[in-house]
């Protein structure tokens, strides 16, 4: 018996850290700057750090891993290259909750203290996401890691927002926001949430400043009422076209307010008549700017009312909203309420309640960035898979509004730009500015805002290269080639990269965005905390095995659908490890190195073995074409079929009865096919199961070094044999039936029986699989007959392909003590139909027993009549 070099039992805690370990020192995830390879490079797309990763990071870290995995393996320098993403409003949401469990508050410690604080917070996740994702295994070289608030990541912030800046690109306009009360900044449209919440429309009469009567309106905001500026009505609505140019008297403020015709209002919505405030409305903002309205904002930074407005200032909106429900009540102007469900915006960090309000913010001129950036997903050169995806960032594209990238924070990017307090003179540097360039004052101020997170995590494809600088990775890695992303932010970021490399580089950030969905809970719901049915991968990892959670998350992926997690599926994706390491464990007791080496050229190859051969050269060729069109899901299955079912299952049982033979060169032979095959199955597996892979490959004879940079297999037109593959198809099937049948009658594989042939096609393949037949379907002999008639009576038959088989009865079972065991059976069936009659017959019972439990009794008495009837049949038989 040969040494085995792996435990006795699969168990990944064994050698999962050790093995990555291991990877790490030998610094196979680095690659260098080689102008003999091609580069291939990834970027992670990095986490926030808010927290713990979730299934959908270890499903994105997994797809990236498989690539990437592969691409070194077949000679790329492949640079994977991590990070993580400082997620301004939400990790400043998350330090300041923390704080106030120990009830200190975010302004008690001024602007320098909470960044401490928050830089504290970093540094800890940070860290924990970087282990993590090592636990997963992934191939990531983070002696390249990147933060996006490292110091080279803000001089490349600054150095894009001058240079926008200074080609007319950036400019500060006092627009209508999305604003958040509770986190007290602008956020953008993607930020927001809409969910449905019941409400009502408060109609209310406004009255015509002659005193003739009312223009009743109906709103779900009754509170803005004090920033009204006009009302609007359409200028073909014949209700209101004689009251177009007039004015009402604003209620509860008594301010007039001009009535103007505008094609934005609906005839048939509501009153048909819509009060307009432009401070606190998107649409009322274009309407006002149409019609030189003023824009009255009536809030403060936490959405409670400003002065000037008497016992409303002061007031929360909702409370706002009450007390003047109350007042125009009393004075005879709230016509009605309705109650009315309607989708309201809420900030998806933190779940308030957004409120429109003009501020004045940082805005980036998107439509000159937006236009080169679809023609090169129109034109083919950057590509999206699945395609479909495309047209969500067509339909972002080509309706994008002006970016709104300054957010009121403290965590994240300083706008860099100065204001002189003396002059007024605005001053935007890369550099910090101490001095007016104007009138030489010190007396200057940084803007207090700070940037939007995806203003930085726009410029990641090429910043984290080293850009502004013309670095030696930047020249050799970029453009980059695949984005793995899911299809949740594909106008978040995906499109802000385009058109930010473009803008910068002059050149795409990658060819491919390689789009997945999300992981999902068994029932399909979408998994978080709040709902309980959150995973965590750690959990997993420490339960299966990485390699178990990450076959879970391939086999289940098709790109952009969403996948359903099942622990189940990841018990299997462990049992199908062990499955590889018990085969490989076999294969290694058996291996003999010398006679390996003495018949390494000999290629006097059984049917079996040139088969499974050529099996793993069609899969090889088949799993490395589902790569390259991301199918990653299909390779995985492929790799799974083949090695449980056709290695393991088939050619180690074909080749057992010439490993334990006497035939020293055959023995030779099928120690270097069962070598070859288990390697080349290693290495297709490797991507998916990446340590399983590494502790067995590494024991294997002729091994020099880790299976993570060995050469990816490739197909060889010298190992396709088709005809093999046909021939043992034949075999094979012919073998199942066989074995069908002898199970159905309860015959043990140690009873031997003959095997009479006769074939419509394929009868090489049938002869050259006779022994085949004797070791795996205990066959006594084979016989091929050239009519079924020469097949005698007493003879059990099925139907294969390409032919029709049989074996004698009398080899297979002891009649007599078949007989014998038969009716007893029968006598058994006899006793039980009996006992169901009488039950059934018994009206007690029918009457008192519950209708399911009647016909339960009937089933049963059905069941057992079909096996009566069936011992009977076979007794016939044998008699």
């Amino acid at each position: 018996m040969a040494e085995i070099n792996i435990a006795k039992n699969y168990d990944p805690k064994e050698f999962e850290k050790r093995i990555y370990k291991n990877w790490e020192e030998k610094g196979y995830f680095t690659p260098e700057v080689d102008p003999d390879k091609k580069p291939y490079t990834i970027l992670m797309p990095p986490p926030n750090i808010t927290g713990q990763l979730h299934l959908g990071h270890a499903l994105d870290g997994t797809l990236q891993d498989y690539l990437i995995r592969v691409k070194r393996m077949q000679g790329f320098s492949s640079l994977w290259l991590p990070g993580e993403d400082h997620a301004s409003i939400a990790t400043e949401v998350k330090v300041e909750q923390e704080l106030l469990k120990n009830g200190i508050k975010k302004k008690e410690l001024g602007r320098e203290g909470f960044l401490d604080k928050v830089w504290e917070w970093s540094d800890t996740y940070r860290e924990r996401i970087k282990t993590q994702y090592k636990s997963l295994g992934i191939s990531a070289d983070y002696t390249r890691e990147k933060f996006t608030m490292d110091e080279s990541m803000n001089k490349a912030v600054k150095e894009v927002f001058v240079k926008l800046y200074n080609d007319d690109l950036i400019y500060k306009g006092n627009r209508i926001v999305n604003w958040c009360p509770n986190c007290q900044t602008a956020i953008s449209d993607a930020e927001i949430e809409y969910e449905e919440q019941e409400g009502h429309f408060w109609h209310i009469n406004y009255p015509l400043e002659d005193g003739s009567g009312y223009i009743e309106i109906a709103t779900t905001r009754p509170e803005t009422l004090l920033g009204d500026t006009a009302v609007a009505v359409n200028p073909e609505d014949p209700r209101y076209e004689h009251l177009i140019g007039k004015n009402l008297i604003l209620p509860l403020v008594g301010r007039k307010i001009p009535i103007v015709a505008d094609d934005y209002v609906g005839i048939d919505f509501g009153t048909g008549a819509v009060k307009i405030t432009p401070a606190h409305d998107p649409n009322d903002y274009q309407v006002g700017k149409r019609h030189n309205l003023e824009e009255i904002n009536i809030m403060n930074k936490n959405a409670s009312i400003v002065d000037g407005y008497g016992r409303y200032s002061g007031m929360n909106r909702y409370e706002a909203r009450k007390a003047m429900i109350e007042d125009l009540d009393k004075q005879g102007l709230l016509v009605k309420i309705k109650d009315h469900a309607h989708n309201v915006g809420t900030h998806d960090r933190c779940g308030e309640t957004i409120e429109p309000i003009t501020s004045p913010q940082w805005y980036v001129k998107m439509k000159p960035l937006a236009e080169p950036a679809l023609e090169v997903v129109r034109s083919g050169e950057v590509k999206f898979v699945p395609e479909r995806f495309s047209k969500t960032y067509y339909n972002w594209m080509e309706n994008i509004q002006d970016w709104c990238i300054s957010r009121q924070l403290w965590w994240g990017h300083r706008v860099p730009v100065w204001y002189c307090e003396e002059c007024g003179e605005i001053m935007v540097s890369v550099d910090d500015v101490h001095e007016c360039t104007k009138c030489h004052s010190t007396n200057i101020k940084q803007d207090e805002d700070v940037l939007d997170t995806w203003f930085s995590s726009a410029l990641w494809p090429f910043s984290t290269l080293g850009w502004p600088e013309e670095t030696p990775d930047l020249k050799y890695f970029y453009p980059t080639d695949v984005l793995v992303t899911g299809y949740d932010i594909i106008f978040f970021w995906v499109a802000r990269m385009i058109f930010s490399s473009l803008y910068c580089m002059n050149k795409i950030p990658f060819h491919t965005v390689f789009i997945h969905g999300i992981v999902r809970d068994g029932e399909g719901k979408k998994m978080s905390k709040s709902l309980g049915n959150g995973v965590d991968p750690l959990e997993v990892i420490d339960k299966y095995g990485a390699d178990a959670l990450r076959f879970m998350l391939l086999t289940g992926n098709a790109p952009g659908n969403d996948i359903r997690y099942f622990e189940e599926k990841v018990e299997s994706g462990r049992n199908f490890a062990n499955k590889i390491w018990n085969a490989s464990r076999f294969v290694m007791m058996n291996l003999d190195e010398e006679l390996m080496e003495k018949y390494k050229d000999c290629k006097e190859y059984t049917l079996a073995d040139k088969w499974i051969l050529s099996r793993m050269n069609t899969v090889v060729k088949e799993v490395t074409e589902n790569i390259e069109k991301y199918e990653l899901g299909i390779a995985s299955q492929k790799v799974y079929d083949f090695m449980w079912t056709e290695f393991c299952d088939w050619y180690i049982e074909l080749a057992k009865p010439v490993l334990y033979g006497e035939d020293e060169k055959a023995k030779g032979i099928a120690l270097n096919v069962l070598n070859t095959v288990l390697k080349t199955g290693l290495q297709l597996l490797h991507p998916a199961m990446p340590y399983i892979t590494e502790e067995i490959y590494c024991n294997l004879p002729g091994v020099v070094e880790s299976i993570t940079i060995s050469s990816w297999p490739e197909f060889s037109e010298e190992l396709e044999s088709l005809e093999s593959e046909d021939h043992m198809n034949y075999v094979i099937e012919a073998i199942k039936a066989l074995r069908n049948v002898r199970a159905e009658m309860n015959v043990p594989p140690s009873r031997k029986a003959k095997v009479i042939i006769h074939t419509t096609e394929g009868r090489e393949a049938f002869e050259k699989g006779r022994t085949y037949f004797e070791k795996l379907a205990s066959a006594s002999e084979v016989e091929f007959i050239e009519t079924k008639e020469e097949a005698t009576d007493n003879m059990v038959s099925t139907i294969t392909k390409g032919a029709e088989l049989f074996m004698p009865l009398l080899d297979l079972v002891d009649i007599e003590k078949e007989l014998e065991r038969l009716n007893k059976e029968k006598e058994k069936l006899e006793k039980e139909i009996d006992r169901v009659e009488k039950k059934l017959s018994n009206e007690r019972f029918i009457s008192k027993a519950p209708e399911s439990v009647v016909n339960e009794e009937k089933e049963k008495g059905e069941k057992y009549k079909e096996m009566f009837n069936s011992v009977v049949e076979r007794i016939n038989a044998l008699k």
